[in-house]
């Protein structure tokens, strides 16, 4: 088989490798009540994939002070944390690919907007860590559709963005994946197949995924 050690493979954390959707939207909305705001499903989805001050940005419809992005968050994430611990399930296709990328020699990460707290908590939780040579949190970066936690990921590993493929569900996630100059494998877990319309490969799940797909994205 052709060395794909000069490529690499960043997965998105929530939606992608893990249903964290129904956890992530309860404590976002107890945190907010606390302070006499209330967020609906819909504009939660809208906000799903960008990490916690682009969404208070958008849910305040002001920039943040650093305290309140700090103090929310940090009230917010903890809530998450307690409320999915036990619970955390991988989506359908995740180990397979995970193994079979790792059989090839291509490279992994995980390029999230959460902070890194729940980053290694949820790899604790799925015990994948093994199969990941760089854990990024996008928290303090600028967010999706920023492109920064994707080259970040990239100049990490010494690898050109034309030789990584970006796995996503948010439509931030999506823009920021092409903005970087990658490739990009979207399932439909958070988002309908037409709001991800810029991947270059649309899912349902991963078991939809074969290998001949994956290859001719890398080719």
């Amino acid at each position: 088989m052709t060395d794909y050690h000069n490529h690499a493979v960043l997965w998105d954390m929530d939606g992608v490798l893990v249903d964290t959707a129904d956890y992530h939207f309860q404590s976002w909305k107890e945190s907010l009540a606390e302070r006499g705001i209330f967020i609906n499903r819909e504009e939660f989805t809208k906000t799903f994939g960008m990490n916690n001050a682009g969404i208070l940005e958008i849910v305040f419809g002001r920039k943040p002070e650093s305290d309140e992005i700090t103090q929310i968050s940090h009230t917010k994430e903890s809530l998450f944390r307690d409320l999915i611990k036990g619970k955390a399930e991988p989506y359908p296709g995740v180990f397979f690919w995970l193994q079979q990328f790792k059989d090839w020699g291509i490279k992994q990460a995980i390029t999230s907007s959460a902070p890194p707290e729940n980053i290694n908590f949820l790899v604790s939780e799925l015990r994948i860590k093994e199969y990941f040579d760089a854990l990024i949190s996008g928290s303090k970066l600028p967010g999706k559709p920023n492109p920064d936690v994707f080259l970040k990921a990239a100049s990490h590993f010494r690898v050109l963005p034309e030789y990584c493929i970006v796995v996503e569900d948010a439509v931030a996630g999506v823009e920021g994946a092409k903005r970087a100059g990658m490739k990009c494998i979207a399932v439909t877990t958070t988002n309908p197949a037409g709001a991800l319309g810029k991947a270059d490969l649309i899912l349902d799940n991963l078991e939809d995924l074969s290998e001949e797909m994956f290859l001719v994205l890398l080719d």
